[in-house]
């Protein structure tokens, strides 16, 4: 048994719905479970609607939302003739589901509405791609994976409860194989016990693949992408990019650590438990290069290049020229735990201590009011973190040309420069 996952980029328009088709055909005898995500850039539009519901704004909430209804019933009236109604009705009721909760007024934190909005968009395109799979007469079945995925209430990052999951997934999943060798469910999205609606955080569609090929001993995990497989850079960045055609899984949760937008973070852990290997395959052509992902270690691999933009550099200076030690500083990481944010690069002097982290305008607002009691606190904004991996000193002198370096960490695999620009 496989496990495949398709990302919003597969099945933004008809044609890469239909191209999925045209991928399972080759497929014919497998026994294949797929985890879909939301059609391109839904997740950005429905958090829209969270964010206009949350502020009071119930008019523009529904205003929003209509349109990513007409959006879905457009993709229907392409995808589905023959089980037309049926499909529609089941829209209709994930429609209804959202709307019903944005005629409310608020009383939770934001958090719990999103998820109960945001998740709407893996449910609607998932049944679209079943209804269509079955009108091409690749015979499927649509699993709301809410009724498999138990989480505890941590909204937008929420924990897996595995007993459970293990135990729905067996009971649930096994039998419908017996019956129909293709199974189509959601990824991001689960459930409390309560039944209400839970994310697994932003790109959780991996780990859902993931977590269902641990408790399914699948063969295989394929996630495709609109992209050559594992790439040393981003193509946006580097023209000159290349494709690196095997990984461990220790390389992949580093690059994933230091900000590689390639796999969600959390995925590799249940493969590598089971030694589950992990193919990245381009779902536009299947000659492109493939990235194969198991427990070896293969050498020779090339620098591996993460940028992560609009960073805000951190300097908590004790007050009493005090060692930064003890106390202030479990006070310090308490604060930006509870603000959900963490550190991409932390460095220690005698009386201070540097964080470099994401900067979000109201959480770091929030990280220098808590923090200013104790600490004084520094700001320096609109810096870029450079990490390398398997570095050299012609990739640091190129990448570092005309910028100021403000913090440098290095070890034997990897450096990490937080720079700027000369000008700035």
């Amino acid at each position: 048994m496989k496990v495949f996952k398709f990302g919003g980029a597969s099945i933004n328009s008809f044609e890469r719905v239909q191209n999925l088709a045209t991928i399972l055909k080759e497929y014919p005898n497998e026994k294949i479970l797929i985890v879909i995500s939301a059609m391109g850039k839904m997740t950005n539009a429905l958090e829209k609607v969270a964010e206009a519901f949350y502020a009071g704004r119930k008019e523009d909430a529904l205003l929003l939302f209509e349109k990513i209804k007409q959006n879905h019933l457009a993709l229907l009236k392409y995808a589905v003739t023959q089980q037309w109604e049926a499909a529609t009705n089941q829209l209709l009721n994930v429609f209804t589901e959202v709307e019903w909760l944005l005629h409310d007024k608020p009383v939770k934190d934001y958090n719990y509405y999103y998820d109960q909005i945001v998740c709407a968009g893996e449910l609607l395109s998932s049944a679209i791609v079943s209804f269509f799979f079955n009108e091409e007469k690749i015979i499927n079945k649509w699993i709301d994976v809410r009724d498999l995925l138990r989480t505890d209430d941590t909204f937008r990052d929420a924990i897996i409860d595995w007993t459970v999951t293990e135990k729905n997934i067996n009971e649930k999943i096994l039998p419908i194989f017996n019956e129909t060798n293709l199974i189509i469910t959601q990824g991001f999205i689960g459930s409390t016990d309560a039944n209400e609606s839970t994310t697994l955080g932003r790109e959780g569609s991996d780990y859902t693949a993931a977590v269902f090929a641990n408790i399914l001993n699948a063969e295989s995990v394929t996630i495709w992408k609109d992209v050559a497989g594992v790439m040393n850079a981003d193509p946006k960045d580097f023209t000159d990019a290349v494709n690196i055609h095997e990984l461990s899984y220790k390389e992949v949760i580093e690059m994933a650590y230091y900000g590689a937008q390639v796999i969600h973070p959390k995925t590799i852990k249940p493969l590598q438990n089971k030694n589950i290997p992990l193919y990245v395959k381009s779902f536009l052509e299947k000659r492109l290069p493939v990235t194969v992902i198991t427990k070896k270690n293969p050498h020779h691999l090339p620098s591996i290049i993460v940028y992560k933009r609009n960073q805000v550099l951190m300097t908590f200076q004790s007050k009493d020229f005090s060692f930064v030690e003890g106390e202030p500083i479990n006070t310090l990481y308490e604060i930006l735990d509870a603000i959900k944010i963490k550190p991409n690069l932390t460095q220690n002097a005698a009386i201070s201590l540097y964080v470099c982290l994401d900067d979000v305008a109201e959480k770091t607002e929030q990280i220098a009011l808590k923090t200013s009691e104790i600490f004084e606190v520094q700001l320096q904004k609109n810096l870029t973190l450079l990490t390398i991996r398997h570095y050299n000193d012609e990739s640091i002198n190129k990448l570092t040309e005309n910028k100021t370096i403000v913090l440098q960490q290095k070890t034997m695999d990897t450096i990490q420069i937080l720079m700027k620009e000369i000008n700035q």
